[in-house]
């Protein structure tokens, strides 16, 4: 039987950084100018006024106090409330590409592989610079891997989607190692203007190596023991973004056209969902929430991550039981969860067991058990 291994992971992170205090104050300023704009109106009752945010609602409602992102210019003028990234030329590496590359080479070197000897490239993420040429391939090309790739997109679930893609691939013997990239631009798909969300999401983007066992050479081999993914269709998260946009003459700058959710909804349903996912998985593995050292879970709001991962230990989780990295990086969606792996595995010893777990919109979530070799 082949064994799948991770045996290396990369980390790209932008150099722009904006606190909680440099986005409230961009959007107070935003919100200002709408009262004074549409002043006349609210006197009238015709308009409700817009409120201010503050850095403490913030951190409550989500844990976040920071994030990444390739430009903080344009999202903290209360002009643009955006971010500012140049349109490249059809000849230039794309943007998600150039991080694609970064954070590869890092996996690369920590699992001691060669580019060349990589045969499936997976881009897996929530939002895709374009429909096609695939990203994928871009990489592949500019790594000089061979084989063959593809893009995929499962929200916050692509990562560990693309996981159990790859994982499958390789323990059916079609491929011996495969590189999997997560290139987030989360920043474009976010509302700056919208006090419920404007907070959420940072960028980043994550690298993985797979490998067959009988192959791998690396210092660090985490064994996937197992993998289950289950979706449940829902509007709770929701982008209507796409190309039938312009032959439907929607208005492509209406707010449908950026990340929208009921949060309150989504953390009532998909936080059970998750638990029981990852419970029923460990499960059928003859493994409980006590034989977890680690869960790496996605790194949207710190409230779920202490709820699904208290319904799976059964205890209050410590720090180093399920890792907290949203607070400077904010929801990375499919990268949040690698961004955790990737960072917090320290005083990991043969035999210690974690779990990868996902979960976004769709609904849609992802249960990866590791076993560190």
């Amino acid at each position: 039987m082949t064994h799948v291994v991770i045996t290396g992971t990369g980390l790209y992170t932008p150099e722009h950084a904006i606190d909680n205090a440099s986005l409230v104050k961009a959007f107070n300023a935003w919100v200002d100018s709408q009262n004074a704009h549409y002043a006349d109106a609210i006197a009238r009752g015709e308009r409700e006024p817009l409120s201010h945010s503050s850095s403490e609602f913030i951190e409550k409602a989500s844990g976040i106090k920071s994030r990444y992102v390739l430009d903080a210019s344009g999202i903290l003028d209360p002009v643009r409330m955006r971010p500012k990234l140049p349109q490249r030329s059809n000849d230039e590496p794309s943007l998600q590409c150039d991080m694609a590359i970064q954070a590869a080479r890092q996996a690369l070197a920590a699992a001691k592989v060669d580019a060349a000897d990589i045969e499936l490239v997976i881009v897996a993420c929530s939002n895709l610079e374009r429909a096609y040429p695939a990203v994928a391939v871009e990489v592949q090309q500019a790594l000089g891997a061979g084989g063959y790739g593809f893009d995929m997109n499962v929200a916050c679930s692509s990562a560990t989607f693309a996981l159990e893609t790859a994982a499958n691939a390789i323990a059916s013997g079609s491929v011996k190692r495969a590189l999997i990239v997560n290139p987030e631009i989360c920043s474009a798909h976010l509302n700056f203007t919208d006090r419920d969300s404007h907070f959420i999401f940072g960028d980043a983007c994550t690298a993985m190596v797979l490998e067959s066992s009988d192959c791998a050479v690396a210092n660090e081999q985490y064994e996937i023991l197992g993998t289950r993914l289950v979706t449940k269709f829902s509007n709770a998260i929701r982008n209507n973004a796409g190309f039938l946009n312009r032959v439907t003459d929607s208005d492509p700058l209406a707010l449908d056209k950026l990340f929208v959710q009921e949060g309150r909804r989504v953390f009532r349903e998909v936080c059970p969902m998750v638990a029981q996912l990852i419970s029923s998985h460990l499960a059928s593995l003859e493994l409980s929430g006590s034989d977890l050292k680690r869960m790496w879970l996605h790194q949207a709001n710190r409230h779920m991550n202490d709820l699904i991962a208290r319904k799976v230990l059964g205890v209050e989780p410590s720090e180093a039981q399920a890792p907290i990295i949203l607070d400077r990086y904010a929801n990375t969606s499919s990268a949040g969860s690698i961004i955790a792996f990737h960072l917090h595995r320290d005083q990991f010893e043969s035999g210690d067991i974690g779990v990868i777990c996902s979960f976004g919109a769709g609904y849609s979530a992802g249960s990866v058990v590791l076993r560190r070799h």
